[in-house]
């Protein structure tokens, strides 16, 4: 994980969220991203971590595929997901 989000993966996993896949996802253009088992406060983590503009926030809606929300480093093209608030399995 890159030295920009970091610091978020270590904070969701002291907090007690749970990792359920971590590696390379959709294309290459994605390197690392990890997945939750939780639907993540993006807000919270926006302005706990003042995150800069390198760092966005990805908001996939798919009832065939799944879902997710999640921030993306655009810089290093890792991310961090969670499960997205819309999806009917969220937490």
């Amino acid at each position: 994980m890159c030295i920009h989000l970091k610091p978020i993966e270590d904070y969701l996993k002291s907090i007690g969220y749970l990792e359920v896949y971590r590696g390379q996802v959709w294309s290459e253009n994605c390197r690392e991203w990890i997945y939750f088992d939780a639907v993540l406060n993006i807000a919270e983590l926006q302005e706990k971590f003042k995150l800069n503009k390198t760092i966005v926030v990805h908001d996939y809606q798919d009832v065939k595929v799944g879902s997710e929300l999640g921030i993306l480093c655009t810089k290093c093209f890792d991310g961090i997901m969670g499960v997205h608030p819309n999806a009917s399995y969220a937490k």
